[in-house]
């Protein structure tokens, strides 16, 4: 039996926005957005790149690093910027791009422990 999508309405940077969830990921993802802190700003039309973030949330858990959250950013962005500057292995990131991966990787690790902390959560 199908069910219908539950309907969010989500917060971020002052800037509210209605969302459709309509599979498990896609409830992980909106998650992970909302605990996103003020003043973090994920790339515009970036509803597939959390979720991948979701993905990494039930693969690695509170495990995750920032070097799988670019991992997951430079599978997206490989889609529409294949030449894009920072589309190289974490290591080869200036720390300041390393540290822009922080936010998300606290963010997924936040919604890992409310979701029961491992993998598969």
């Amino acid at each position: 039996m199908s069910t219908s999508p539950r309907l969010e309405w989500t917060r971020h940077d002052n800037f509210c926005y209605h969302t459709s969830v309509s599979s498990y990921l896609d409830e992980i993802a909106a998650e992970i957005r909302a605990a996103l802190p003020e003043g973090a700003s994920p790339p515009p039309d970036s509803g597939h790149l959390f979720v991948l973030y979701a993905l990494l949330t039930r693969v690695k858990g509170e495990s995750v690093t920032a070097s799988d959250v670019h991992d997951a950013w430079s599978a997206w962005i490989q889609q529409t910027t294949p030449d894009h500057p920072a589309l190289v292995p974490y290591d080869a990131l200036d720390a300041k791009s390393q540290s822009e991966d922080e936010p998300y990787v606290r963010a997924i690790r936040s919604v890992a422990m409310m979701r029961g902390g491992g993998r598969g959560c």
